[in-house]
């Protein structure tokens, strides 16, 4: 979960066999616990990508205090130079944590000493952008 910016505001690590739309409720919890201190609009906007189009996704959005912008699913892009596009922010920030070399493959074998790894790379990278 990242700003508009990139800046990391949630983070959540489950298997790689686990769909990204299950833990939605899990990463906006993150987001609050990690980042809500920097959300500082009364509107809050959240963009996601065709595979979180399920209306159990839009309750817990709405829940959470967010407004969705999620991509119908055979929804064809009608004009892409009026609305670009945002995901490549989030890619980016995938990006810069892959820079991370014990982060590209994961050789920690507990979900403690990762995790400590990747609030300690996520903060290097808050670090850059405000500095």
């Amino acid at each position: 979960h990242v700003d508009g910016q990139g800046i990391p505001l949630g983070v959540t690590v489950t298997g790689a066999n686990v769909h990204d739309s299950r833990l939605i409720e899990a990463t906006l919890k993150n987001s609050r616990e990690m980042g809500g201190w920097f959300l500082g609009s009364a509107v809050r906007h959240l963009c996601l990508d065709k595979g979180y189009d399920y209306p159990r996704v839009s309750e817990e959005v709405y829940v959470n205090g967010f407004e969705e912008h999620i991509r119908s699913r055979g929804e064809e892009v009608r004009d892409r130079w009026r609305t670009p596009a945002r995901r490549w922010v989030v890619e980016r920030a995938f990006a810069w944590l892959k820079g991370f070399r014990s982060l590209r493959t994961r050789y920690c074998c507990y979900l403690v000493n990762f995790m400590g790894l990747l609030y300690l790379a996520l903060a290097c990278i808050l670090w850059r952008k405000l500095v």
